[in-house]
């Protein structure tokens, strides 16, 4: 029997002993006063061996336990943070004295009532009164969870994760206070929030393979949805001038740090607006967002140190790519003279064989070359008009489009545009997509028609926008993986065994 199988052993024994000693070791209320960070800044003056007049009452889990005979002690870690917990001979009760060194081991839940003490070294304690099994653990806590070199067993047992290593749970606080000021950033704009279908009968607002699922009730095909796109506009439609949702999305596509198959969006439209306003929001955005979280002008990610500061850089899709492949877009302006361009400038890594059409040859040879350039926040504005099939001509060069995308060390992180309310050309451009897809471009979108009647009934000039969560909290925190800023991210099945 291994060591750990002896271990539950003793815990189910201590289980089967509580019970018969009348104890419930799963009761189901414990009124908590006080919480550990709050007990150290309200006695940040108590001075060493002194006691508060102050009784606290805590609860958390029993992170580690040193018995030295007379005296013992407990770390506990509540939502908060860490406090000590002290057991004194001469002071502690004996019944609860009996209850911490015959039952409790680390990873138990704990309920305690005591008097505060700060140590003759100095350190803040509770001096227990009384304790109260809260939660009994059977399964022993990791030994060395800092530095484990096995990620995949922290992203499988995110509780354990969250558990044994603060940091981890920063970052995830950390997310939800840029969700929060997203959010109140689009309030004070007065954008309203909505929600839109994740089932749907027919995808699109995005280029991406969807996932397929089957409605008994009814015995057809759904998707997952790819983006909310489609629908927010319908609501532009019918009179909602500016409206966003924070939803997820399903793609059926790669998996690597910077993609899951289920993420997290913000997308707003606005209507009487341009891409120029997204640009404004974007910047006012990151000023909050700097202030909030309270951080430096720069900082450093993934090696580099990435300035914050406002305005960002603008280029245009043509200019970036003059200058990263020396090909000229507005001369190598089909696919055959793109291909060609490519192929006489000896681009290597960019699969022209793979790419279908014009649009998904630009894009593949973008993502190469040129994207992974750009370090420092930079909107890139002015994609070709075969790249995004939703997004509205620029008036001044129609080959082009108003959009605009905000990239950080190498990594889209915003991407909107003018949307194109002209139900015509829409109409004339998704056909174009339902012929790719036909033709094997999975990532092609289908015919909407309903969308497209909506469009028919006048939708106004509008701005559309969409802001990867995920990828903005990587940045944020610092983090290097998409799997590191999602609670509970996708994962291979483990192997048969495997724990």
């Amino acid at each position: 029997m291994g060591r750990e199988e002896l271990i539950i052993q003793e815990r189910l024994k201590k289980l089967h002993s509580l019970r018969s000693a009348k104890i419930d070791p799963y009761p189901q209320l414990f009124e908590v006063k006080d919480y550990a960070s709050d007990l150290k800044e309200e006695n940040k003056s108590l001075k060493n061996g002194a006691k508060s007049k102050k009784k606290a009452i805590i609860a958390g889990r029993l992170m580690s336990i040193r018995d030295f005979g007379k005296i013992a002690f407990g770390v506990i870690q509540d939502k908060s943070g860490y406090i000590q917990i002290a057991i004194k001979a001469e002071e502690t009760p004996e019944s609860a004295q009996n209850l911490f060194k015959k039952y409790c081991d680390t990873g138990d839940i704990v309920g305690v009532e005591g008097v505060i003490w700060r140590t003759e070294r100095g350190e803040l304690s509770v001096l227990v009164k009384k304790i109260t099994m809260l939660t009994k653990s059977i399964l022993p806590l990791p030994e060395k969870w800092h530095g484990l070199q096995d990620k995949e067993e922290r992203y499988r047992k995110r509780y354990l994760d969250l558990m044994m290593d603060p940091a981890v749970k920063s970052v995830f606080l950390t997310r939800e206070k840029i969700v929060n000021c997203v959010r109140d950033l689009l309030r004070e704009k007065e954008f309203v929030e909505v929600e839109t279908p994740t089932l749907q009968s027919m995808y699109g607002g995005a280029s991406a393979a969807p996932f397929k699922t089957h409605l008994n009730a009814l015995d057809i095909d759904l998707y997952l949805s790819i983006s909310p796109e489609l629908y927010l506009k319908r609501l532009v439609v019918g009179g909602i001038d500016r409206v966003f949702t924070i939803c997820k999305n399903f793609r059926n596509e790669g998996i690597d740090h910077q993609h899951n198959p289920e993420f997290t969006m913000m997308e707003y439209y606005a209507a009487y607006k341009d891409y120029e306003f997204h640009m404004e929001f974007t910047e006012e955005l990151f000023n909050k967002l700097r202030k909030e979280l309270k951080l430096d002008d720069s900082i450093t990610y993934r090696g580099n140190k990435i300035s914050l500061k406002t305005p960002f850089k603008r280029i245009t899709f043509r200019d970036l790519l003059l200058k990263e492949s020396g090909i000229d877009i507005n001369v190598a302006n089909t696919f055959e003279k793109l291909k060609k361009a490519i192929h006489d400038k000896k681009i290597q890594g960019v699969s022209t064989a793979e790419a279908h059409h014009y649009g998904a040859l630009l894009d593949e040879l973008y993502k190469r070359v040129a994207r992974p350039n750009l370090i420092q926040p930079t909107f890139l504005t002015h994609y070709p008009v075969e790249m995004i099939a939703l997004a509205k001509r620029n008036k001044e060069d129609e080959s082009k489009i108003n959009s605009v995308q905000l990239i950080i060390d190498g990594a889209e992180v915003i991407k909107a545009y003018d949307e194109l309310n002209d139900p015509l050309d829409q109409e004339a451009r998704l056909k174009e997509q339902q012929e790719y897809l036909a033709g094997g471009d999975e990532s092609a979108m289908p015919l909407d028609e309903d969308f497209i009647n909506s469009l028919k009934y006048g939708m106004p000039p509008t701005a559309g926008y969409g802001l990867g969560i995920d990828r903005l909290t990587m940045i944020l925190t610092g983090q290097e993986s998409l799997r590191d800023v999602i609670l509970f991210p996708f994962m291979r099945p483990s192997k048969e065994g495997k724990k």
